[in-house]
């Protein structure tokens, strides 16, 4: 073994910019089937949500802080990609790198550990699309048709016990709408300053069975820095898919397949290698396809089963660093008792397992090169109505992971309601964010001698929390949301030089906390006026343990910004003309820096007749700024003006 020193800043850079090309992509009387843009205030507070416990309850009942983003707020606010709708949920925070790269988190930590977000939960229609190779989201691989989103369920705080490791800040529930809400054909055309796109959805019946065909295409251009220097982000993809719903008795049935196929450059880190060569990196391609089944019966006692499964597929290349190929294979079963007395019971049981091969370069290896890893769970979750008023619910899910075992995932929360309009709830929770192939098995070159050897004494990241929160309508027309939390973090990862001090490995040698509020609220001004706005706040501290030499691990609490501000607006001048006007705020990033900035969005939209609409976009009317990343490299978001064209019959 060569036994010379590292050049630490060297290695520190090279580790960063391999994390980079992980982050810079991963970056109620419910009125089901109702239209959301006919809600009143009180009704929106009765959608039922299911994230929370797996099971339907109203949003105003509902034991955590659940912000909705309705398919009707996607089209008033004139997103055009799934990051782009998730900048409606206040209790988020979006940092975009670049054309395709996005940094999503919620409570912090985005960022942490020097790699990308890897404590938020996202599902796409019941489909996990956490990333086992580093437990976050790689944001440019996942897309649908915006027209078709039923709604997102955004959960801010920790959903381990319902939804497994890596729930630890956030959950992000996607659900498209069934096909039988989508019948007939529909066309978009949407073209700015940045791009276009386009996207077709046909619907029928066959026989008791609904479908729908879709495909989508869309093209970015590159984008520039702060001083006009060109980033290297264009974007190409294009993807297909099917959706078919059926009933039979009281069978339920669901299977839905995606396809897709993007190209992407790939922006330059700068010239940033180990021997201090310029590496040059080439454009990402990715594609993948997937599989979801499920099935649900209403028993007759009452209760219910459900039993879904999916099969994913990704491959990803990403010169010169790596390329992955990865299949998952996940069962999920879940039963729902009926009532019995004052308890209300749901348990169940998910069966995951993946097979991981990555082709390693110079630069970084994975060893061993071919992986196969199970995650296998149980969890149960009692809700106890002590009185009319008061109910309590106890939850825990064991969940067994290659790395570390068994981990366990309890909860405690307890709902008052203190009139039919006010509610208050408590929560303790724990959960954790288990380790990854890039934690574990990431070495540094691809070849010895390894200047960074993995992590094979990383532990779980565990996150104690307590939240308390209200929600209510205090005035007619009025509804408003407060969560204060407080999080308690502990074996958080961090970089540690060898006693030998010839190479670097990773440790989980750093704790901390994070304390902060979120709020948010509606206003119905008049019939044809409403207003919403959001702020979260937030105080984050990372600390050293004793044993650890990662001065730079405590500097990942200044990736988050410690205020946001969002305020909203959308009036409707008839039943044909509508006007969407948004302002947002977000506070500055310490590591690396970036100014704390304002964004002015708005659109337009006009119903020519019964079947087309017509809108106009503008995005950072403001002026530019940007979001995430070091000055030199990070695209700088400027002014954008867009036009939509829908046609639906």
């Amino acid at each position: 073994m060569h036994n010379c020193s590292p050049s630490r800043p060297n290695l520190r850079a090279l580790v960063l910019l391999l994390a980079a090309a992980f982050a810079q992509h991963a970056h109620a009387a419910d009125p089901q089937g109702a239209d959301f843009a006919d809600l009143s205030i009180e009704e929106l507070a009765n959608i039922q949500v299911t994230s929370v416990s797996k099971r339907p309850e109203r949003l105003l009942d509902a034991p955590a802080s659940v912000f909705v983003i309705t398919g009707e707020d996607i089209r008033r606010a004139g997103a055009r990609s799934l990051p782009d709708a998730l900048r409606l949920a206040p209790n988020l925070h979006i940092g975009q790198l670049s054309g395709s790269g996005y940094s999503i988190s919620a409570r912090g930590l985005n960022g942490s550990g020097n790699s990308a977000p890897n404590k938020l939960l996202v599902m796409i229609d019941g489909r996990s699309v956490y990333a086992p190779l580093f437990s976050g989201v790689f944001w440019d691989q996942q897309d649908v048709v915006l027209e078709d989103v039923e709604r997102i369920e955004v959960i801010s705080g920790p959903g381990g016990t319902m939804w497994g490791v890596n729930a630890v800040n956030g959950v992000i529930n996607i659900t498209t709408r069934s096909a039988h809400a989508t019948q007939g054909s529909l066309a978009v055309v949407s073209n700015a300053t940045d791009g276009g796109g386009l996207a077709f959805r046909q619907g029928g019946r066959a026989g008791e069975a609904s479908w729908r065909v879709y495909g989508k295409a869309f093209t970015l251009a590159h984008g520039e820095t702060a001083a006009g220097g060109r980033v290297n982000d264009a974007w190409n993809q294009a993807q297909v898919g099917f959706r078919a719903d059926w009933e039979r008795g009281d069978d339920v049935f669901s299977l839905n397949g995606n396809a897709y196929r993007g190209e992407l450059e790939q922006p330059e880190p700068g010239a940033i290698s180990v021997t201090g060569t310029a590496l040059r990196l080439g454009d990402i391609d990715t594609h993948g396809a997937n599989l979801t089944g499920r099935w649900e019966r209403v028993l007759a006692d009452g209760g219910r089963l459900s039993v879904q499964a999916y099969l994913d597929h990704t491959r990803r290349q990403v010169p010169p660093t790596f390329t992955e190929s990865l299949n998952i294979a996940d069962l999920q079963f879940q039963h729902s008792l009926p009532a019995w007395g004052a308890h209300s019971l749901v348990w169940g049981a998910n069966y995951r397992h993946s097979w991981d091969q990555v082709t390693n370069s110079e630069i970084i290896a994975f060893l061993p090169p071919k992986d196969q890893q199970t995650w296998a769970s149980l969890f149960a979750q009692d809700e106890i109505a002590l009185r009319p008023d008061l109910s309590l619910t106890l939850g825990a899910r064991i969940e067994r992971n290659d790395y570390t075992g068994n981990e366990l995932l309890p909860t405690a929360r307890l709902s008052w309601r203190l009139t039919p309009r006010h509610a208050l709830w408590t929560a303790l929770s724990r959960t954790v964010r288990a380790p990854t192939r890039l934690d574990v098995d990431a070495f540094i070159p691809g070849r010895p001698p390894y200047l960074l050897r993995g992590g094979q004494q990383v532990r779980a990241e565990v996150a104690k929390v307590f939240e308390l929160g209200y929600r209510g309508q205090p005035l007619a027309g009025l509804s408003y949301s407060a969560t204060i939390f407080h999080n308690e973090y502990d074996h958080l990862r961090t970089q540690e030089i060898d006693p030998t001090r010839t190479f670097l490995t990773f440790g989980s040698l750093m704790e901390g906390d994070a304390t902060g509020i979120e709020m948010w609220g509606s206003y119905q001004l008049s019939e044809a006026w409403r207003m919403s706005a959001g702020y979260t706040a937030l105080r984050e501290r990372l600390r050293l343990k004793p044993a650890s030499n990662d001065a730079a691990g405590p500097g990942n609490a200044g990736k988050d910004p410690d205020h946001t501000l969002q305020l909203r607006s959308h009036y409707s001048f008839d039943d044909q003309r509508d006007l969407e006007v948004g302002l947002r705020k977000v506070g500055a990033l310490e590591n690396p820096a970036v100014p704390s900035y304002w964004a002015l969005d708005a659109r337009f939209g006009w119903r020519l007749n019964r079947h087309l609409e017509l809108s106009l976009v503008g995005r950072n009317l403001n002026g530019s700024h940007g979001e995430y990343g070091p000055m030199a490299t990070r695209a700088e978001l400027g002014r954008e003006v867009g036009v939509k064209l829908v046609w639906q019959h």
